[in-house]
């Protein structure tokens, strides 16, 4: 079986690549706690940015439950059951969008910190791994808010219409449910980012995953439980068709990781 070597670097790649050996253990500290500092930076303005905005953002997050009240002809307004509720609202709503704010220079910190130790065809899958991630956790948010929720808090919401109790709804509560649904799905979202890793690592294969994918739907079936805000069947189902949508998006980059694998290795092997 052929050895797997790294590729011939060009001058200056070799350059950038003594250079970034030659940093000292102190060096690296030094590079660490400059990264830290910006990235934290960036977080501390994009918590005070959050906070600028975060008023007129409350009217954004509540829309699918004003959809969703409106849907069942109820009175389309939320409320807060204390003095500071709608205050520690608007605060943990300003740092939240300031931590989503400042995460790309984040991100892109992390990358400049790791990007020396690497060969220039691993800066560039990092880059597109950052890039990827970054992608996929706002897609998986921006599928719960505008497709997922504005369905389910419908159904939910419905099981009380016409009857005698009508929902007295905490804007709090609701952001708390709506963080954890939103965050969730985002994580989740990041299904096909984990396969492509544990694929290029050899940890699983396409064929592990088709043979397991009875396992993998036990997994699924308890991510939705937790981020469904109704334990009904219907609404789990709903959380769990973009998974396993997700999961098999997951098989079909683990072959082409496969793949790729395979022709490297062969194209090495006839050079040798």
């Amino acid at each position: 079986m052929a050895t797997s070597t790294p590729p011939e670097l060009t001058p200056r790649e070799k350059a950038e690549e003594d250079a970034g050996s030659a940093m000292s253990f102190f060096d690296h500290l030094v590079e660490l706690r400059k990264r830290l500092v910006s990235a934290l930076a960036a977080v501390g303005i994009g918590m005070f940015i959050g906070l600028l905005v975060s008023k007129r953002f409350i009217n954004f997050i509540v829309q699918p439950m004003v959809i969703a009240l409106r849907a069942n002809h109820l009175d389309d307004k939320l409320y807060f059951m204390s003095p500071a509720g709608f205050v520690g609202l608007y605060i943990n709503l300003g740092l939240y969008l300031g931590i989503v704010l400042a995460m790309p220079w984040v991100l892109f910190q992390i990358w400049l910190f790791v990007a020396p130790g690497l060969y220039k065809h691993e800066r560039r899958a990092t880059a597109s791994f950052i890039i990827s991630a970054m992608l996929l956790f706002l897609t998986g948010i921006a599928v719960g808010y505008f497709g997922l929720l504005p369905i389910v808090l419908t159904k939910v919401i419905g099981f009380s219409a016409g009857g005698p109790i009508q929902p007295w709804i905490s804007v709090n509560e609701y952001f708390d449910l709506i963080l954890v649904v939103l965050v969730g799905l985002g994580v989740i979202f990041e299904m096909p980012v984990v396969i492509f890793i544990l694929s290029l690592f050899g940890i699983v294969t396409p064929k592990f995953l088709l043979k397991n994918f009875r396992y993998a739907m036990l997994v699924i079936t308890i991510l939705a439980a937790i981020v469904t805000p109704s334990p009904d069947a219907t609404t789990m189902l709903i959380f769990m068709a973009p998974m396993i949508i997700l999961y098999f998006v997951g098989v079909l980059v683990s072959y082409v990781v496969l793949r790729r694998k395979r022709e490297r290795e062969l194209a090495e092997g006839e050079a040798h």
